[in-house]
């Protein structure tokens, strides 16, 4: 969906994003700020939670995409915070699966700054956690962050977590004792210099660790894994694996398709299976990377918001560039985490491939809408509300269940968390091949998993194990799930 204005200013910034409390980022979303918000903000640093309740219910009253789902009775002074009071206002929609915490605020400059680069301050991991076992895994690690310059990679264990060497504390037991948030805390604050000793164990054995949070930019698509060109036999099959949908990310995804097509590549693994989403804008680009074969009255995706603001709606058209190509058949792999802008891809690919694309892995989120953000400078909130459903060219928009029933073809996989991303013999990876060669598998089920219905912050599944969030998580948090 094209850049365009939905008021008088419009913010270039459209993003498709899960936007719950944890994973699956923050939305489907147009970044708008208002002439004049509304309701007008006090002079600068007046900034209390009553004005602030009363701006976030006059944006939902004016853009919310379900007006009749919004309980307008909810008393701002029974709230203590403006998180808890939006909750409550659309809890109605909450309930019926239409908006599962996909509306919240945020900070606008933390948020600006990951949009543009992935700019974040932590350790540079993503972490899981199998709650039934009390075992918290690194799932990925990040180039030029402190985790992976320490040596900590994806497949390591974290077994204990202390301030320094002699208060180290079992995950076990922290888990045992506070849950999954006990394990957040003992993380620390995402603030740069915060310094933990981390004991860990995986591939390369058991070790003590000290690592300090840093800021860094994480990069959408990995510069070790993130683009390749695998083998099955004699084919040549183009992977791309995409951290997330931010503007950093449109130059290596030319730069991978320019390679896919000079190599006369017809076939595609699309690694999600962690990315909640992001940018509309880089969910648009790789559909015109895709579009080599398309003619310019194809349709790649819609946009439809409520009827007050229909005049915003929007279809966007495939525009083959010189480094497009024409897919034959493609692989998306995904997760419980993959969400919004993930899911818009792939359902987008449906009218055109039909059974020559699958979904691998597990089903997905579960998130057709997507987010206009307003903006309140005054305060540095952004409200990112629901206020638009996205769909493909045939209309289909209602995948509130995640993609296993509405893909074609699935085959289920597992998350090979100890075989590293990009490997022909992970997992997933490896049934994304067979798919593609015509081997058999076996289909995902259609049912979403029940900690992914609940939409609970930290209830995206990849597989057993979930991705760890912390109740309160930074804009960056928000678009990738489980990052420290």
């Amino acid at each position: 969906m094209p850049l365009r204005r939905a008021t008088a200013s419009l913010v270039a910034l459209s993003m498709i994003l899960a936007g719950c409390g944890g994973g699956g980022g923050s939305g489907d979303d147009r970044t708008i700020t208002l002439p004049t918000p509304t309701p007008t903000p006090t002079p600068t640093g007046s900034c209390t939670l009553a004005q602030r309740q009363a701006w976030a219910l006059s944006v939902l009253q004016e853009w919310y995409l379900f007006p009749g789902d919004l309980n307008t009775s909810v008393s701002p002074s029974a709230h203590s915070t403006i998180d808890s009071y939006i909750d409550a206002l659309v809890a109605p929609a909450r309930a019926a699966s239409k908006d599962r915490f996909f509306t919240y605020v945020t900070s606008i400059q933390q948020e600006n700054a990951f949009l543009a680069s992935g700019s974040s301050a932590g350790f540079g991991f993503r972490l899981g956690y199998d709650t039934a076992a009390r075992r918290t895994i690194i799932i990925e690690a990040f180039e030029n962050a402190p985790a992976l310059t320490a040596g900590i990679d994806r497949g390591d264990e974290i077994l204990a977590i202390g301030t320094d060497a002699s208060n180290l504390r079992l995950v076990s037991d922290i888990i045992a004792a506070e849950g999954t948030s006990g394990v957040t805390n003992a993380l620390g604050p995402s603030t740069a210099g915060v310094t933990r000793v981390l004991r860990v164990s995986g591939p390369t054995g058991t070790r003590t660790v000290q690592v300090a949070k840093a800021d860094f930019n994480l990069l959408p698509v990995s510069t070790r894994y993130g683009t390749r060109i695998l083998n099955d036999g004699a084919k040549q099959i183009g992977y791309i694996n995409l951290r997330t949908f931010i503007s950093s990310a449109n130059q290596p995804l030319r730069d991978a398709f320019l390679s896919f097509r000079n190599a006369g590549i017809t076939e595609f693994i699309i690694d999600v299976r962690y990315n909640g989403g992001g940018l509309v804008a880089t969910a648009e680009l790789i559909g015109d990377l895709l579009g080599r074969n398309r003619t310019s009255s194809d349709v790649w995706s819609r946009t439809t918001y409520r009827p007050e603001k229909a005049s915003n709606n929007d279809t966007h058209f495939f525009q083959s560039t010189a480094n497009s190509v024409a897919p034959v058949k493609i692989a998306f792999i995904g997760t419980g985490s993959s969400a919004s802008a993930s899911e818009m891809i792939m359902n987008s690919a449906i009218p055109y491939l039909g059974a020559n694309v699958a979904l691998i892995g597990t089903n997905t989120f579960g998130k057709p809408v997507g987010q206009v953000a307003i903006d309140r400078s005054v305060c540095d909130d952004r409200m990112r509300v629901v206020a638009f459903a996205t769909g493909n060219a045939t209309g289909q928009s209602d995948y509130y269940t995640g993609m296993a029933s509405k893909m074609p073809r699935t085959c289920r996989a597992a998350d090979d968390f100890f075989t590293p991303l990009g490997n022909a013999n992970e997992a997933s990876i490896r049934t994304a091949i067979d798919f593609l060669a015509g081997r058999p598998c076996n289909a995902i089920s259609a049912v979403r998993d029940s900690a992914i219905a609940s939409a609970e912050p930290g209830a995206f599944m990849t597989g057993r194990t979930e991705l760890l969030q912390p109740d309160a998580p930074t804009a960056p948090q928000r678009e990738v799930p489980g990052l420290f």
